[in-house]
């Protein structure tokens, strides 16, 4: 005999995550390590964190320290 289903509401709340932003606009630094990071704390999905890290690169918003400081965006994409 089947059990009877209950429902749970769950209520949502939205995260807010603080962005740090550079004065006038200029890009963050960051390595690349910190970057990935960052981003996996709110991405549960491989490809939306190498998607977001492409976009961020490519955008200019974020400015590559350490290792890959000398690497540009394309060098990470095909």
């Amino acid at each position: 005999m089947a059990q009877p289903v209950r429902g749970i509401s769950i209520q949502q709340t939205p995260a807010i995550f603080p962005i740090e932003i550079s004065p006038a606009g200029a890009p963050l630094d960051l390595t690349l390590l910190e970057l990935v990071q960052a981003i996996s704390e709110v991405c549960d999905d491989e490809q939306e964190i190498i998607g977001t890290v492409v976009y961020m690169l490519r955008s200019g918003r974020i400015r590559l320290a350490g290792n890959f400081r000398d690497s540009v965006a394309d060098d990470f994409c095909d």
